[in-house]
């Protein structure tokens, strides 16, 4: 099985971060080519300086990938860097709580648009080019890969999580469907759904909060919260050859979390 990602082109969303850039790093260090895509543009330009050069295999894009010509913008400045793209990472994602009982509560709606219109409208405009480069070459074998990431928030019942847990959800069907849509096209749709992961926001919320930390621990069968390197690992799998023949696969990595935690029974 090969695992290598050597020498392919890949956009990770949400890379001036937390999880997004670990497993943007964890991909350069792989051998691939990255442009690295968030709204927080400082923080690119801080994070890889004089490394995003134009004979080098980092890039970095800055901009609201809500809006439609943003994402335009992000697959053209990929192809003039790199000449084409093989890899699709939709980590851009964030969380809110919500009270789902409130009308005005707009977490919902704020939780789809950015983590399911987002990474739904970039991986259309992501595939296109992938099977133009494929009709292009005269590529009969696998065109690209698109991975989403989800959580077990979608399988999980936390109110106060709502707005999250549906996004999620979505997500994860749309990663079904459109692996079916795009298999004839020779591009696999997979997702990775995660648990608890040390990410920045994660190490916020549990900064002097030891009861909670040990509340996830003692729900985590493997007894830890995971690293993100971790997550990039699973994610390096589904991008590589070796799962040539997954697609509309939801890839669970989240220690057996979701094996253990109950239905949150409503307060009396």
């Amino acid at each position: 099985m090969s695992l290598t990602i050597t020498g392919k082109t890949a956009i990770v969303t949400g890379s001036a971060h937390g999880i997004g850039r670990a497993i943007a790093r964890h991909f350069v260090d792989r051998g691939a080519n990255v442009m690295f895509a968030d709204m927080d543009e400082d923080a690119l330009a801080h994070d890889l300086g004089d490394e995003a050069r134009a004979d080098g295999p980092v890039r970095y894009f800055g901009g609201d990938l809500r809006q439609k010509l943003t994402i335009a913008n992000l697959v053209s400045a990929t192809i003039d860097a790199f000449d084409r793209v093989d890899i699709l990472v939709n980590a851009s994602r964030s969380i809110a709580f919500s009270d789902p009982l409130s009308s005005e509560d707009d977490a919902v709606e704020e939780m789809l648009q950015q983590n399911l219109m987002t990474s739904l409208r970039l991986s259309q405009m992501v595939a296109k080019r992938m099977i133009a480069q494929a009709a292009k070459n005269g590529n009969e074998g696998m065109a690209g890969s698109l991975i989403n990431l989800s959580s077990i928030a979608a399988r999980l019942t936390q109110p106060e999580l709502m707005g999250y847990s549906v996004a999620c959800a979505a997500v994860d069907q749309m990663t079904r469907s459109m692996a079916v849509a795009l298999a004839p096209k020779h591009i696999r749709v997979n997702a990775v759904a995660f648990g608890s992961v040390m990410s920045a926001s994660l190490q916020a919320r549990l900064k002097d909060k030891a009861d909670f930390r040990n509340e996830i621990v003692r729900r985590t069968p493997l007894g830890r919260i995971a690293a993100p390197s971790e997550l990039a690992e699973a994610v390096q799998f589904l991008a590589s050859d070796g799962a040539g023949f997954v697609t509309g696969q939801i890839l669970t990595v989240d220690g057996g979390r979701s094996l253990l935690d109950p239905v949150c029974a409503p307060a009396h």
